[in-house]
């Protein structure tokens, strides 16, 4: 009787266990980043600055704001002598979005992008008189992207046509940022000639790496604009932002599987990579906006009660960007009394913010064990 009384005991429990690791499954970062680099230059590279755009108007649109992208390339085509579309950057031929546009903001340009720079920006060890912009502000609850596209070989991409950063280089980097916590998870993408091996190095944990092309074969060029006269972006980074843009939006559940299972080699015309033997989450649970996209659990009715806040000045209000555009939410900050104080203290450390992970199944899980055990183990004495 004991025995069967035992086994209904923890039977029960490890419901509860499963029941919570399934709703704490996902990702617990709080905070997203990307790291876009384009390191070729010259106008007949027109592309690849079209493919790192491209990616930086979509991270953009799935809510990471300017201040958490570092968007690092030589930024001499927009307004190149060649470029009969002056201060644009196209990355198709119909040319219905202009990628450089007016609110782009390029942190690292022209002969700044070099390997010495890339490095010490992910490692964290840039000059005391750095500005913010130019820093890579993580923490161990970042998820951050890392997207490269450029000039490539085996084992190497190089940089403005004048030096390479090596597959060891990049790994080494990243086993530094893991040492220091700058991370909790990293996507790291390459668009390059044979860019599986830049991955091949790797060893850091919660690393998921994406190539372009295997070893000994290229990475083509979509399609070119005869009025540019050149190609205007790459088949692999023109298929993904196909794919995001006509698929992804802030609130999507499609995964990185997803993603991963849209590329088509025919179309594509390379063999891309995915390397996963680095990242402890299956790909089936991982959704796009944790690494392309800056979405949070957010507890509303914290809010609810907070009624007594000031809004006397423009310096007393907080703005809180929202992910879908670039308009603010102005929550009035508190003032200088306790109780305002414990309310200022609240809206610092929500997750809106960016600070903390607010679950909204835990608290319930939590008072369900501790009233629903002991009356299991009073049952098995009976």
């Amino acid at each position: 009787m004991h025995l069967r009384s035992l086994r209904s005991i923890v039977s029960t429990v490890l419901l509860f266990a499963l029941f919570f690791t399934k709703c704490t499954a996902e990702s617990t970062h709080t905070n997203n980043w990307a790291v876009l680099i384009s390191t070729s230059r010259f106008w007949f590279n027109y592309r690849h600055i079209a493919n790192v755009l491209g990616i930086y108007r979509s991270v953009k649109r799935l809510g990471i704001p300017d201040d958490q992208i570092i968007l690092m390339l030589a930024d001499d085509i927009a307004c190149n002598p060649r470029n009969m579309f002056p201060a644009s950057v196209f990355g198709n031929a119909d040319r219905a979005l202009d990628l450089y546009g007016d609110d782009i903001q390029v942190d690292y340009r022209g002969y700044e992008v070099t390997v010495e720079s890339f490095i010490r920006l992910l490692t964290g060890r840039v000059p005391e008189n750095t500005p913010v912009s130019k820093r890579l502000l993580t923490n161990e609850n970042s998820n951050i992207l890392i997207y490269m596209t450029g000039h490539g070989g085996d084992e190497f991409i190089k940089f403005q046509d004048a030096e390479d950063l090596s597959a060891h280089d990049i790994a080494d980097a990243l086993e530094q940022m893991h040492q220091h916590k700058r991370f909790n998870e990293i996507l790291f993408i390459a668009d390059t000639c044979q860019a599986n091996s830049l991955y091949k190095h790797i060893y850091t944990p919660n690393i998921l790496a994406v190539g372009s092309s295997e070893v000994g074969t290229s990475s083509l060029s979509h399609h070119a604009d005869t009025d540019i006269g050149v190609a205007v972006i790459d088949r692999f980074t023109f298929y993904n932002l196909e794919f995001l843009e006509t698929r992804v939006d802030i609130k999507s559940r499609l995964t990185l599987k997803d993603l991963f299972d849209s590329y088509d080699v025919n179309l594509i015309k390379s063999q891309p990579g995915v390397r996963t033997d680095l990242f402890h989450r299956d790909l089936s649970q991982v959704l796009i906006t944790d690494f392309f996209g800056n979405v949070r659990d957010i507890e509303l009715n914290a809010y609810e009660n907070v009624s007594f806040l000031q809004e006397s000045s423009p310096e007393n209000k907080l703005t809180v960007f929202s992910p879908a555009n670039d308009t603010g939410i102005v929550y009035p900050r508190a003032t200088s009394s306790n109780t305002q104080n414990d309310t200022a203290e609240l809206l610092t450390s929500s997750s809106i913010l960016g600070d903390s992970k607010i679950h909204k199944f835990s608290p319930f899980l939590a008072l369900l064990t501790v009233f629903l055990f002991p009356v299991l183990l009073l049952r098995s004495k009976r």
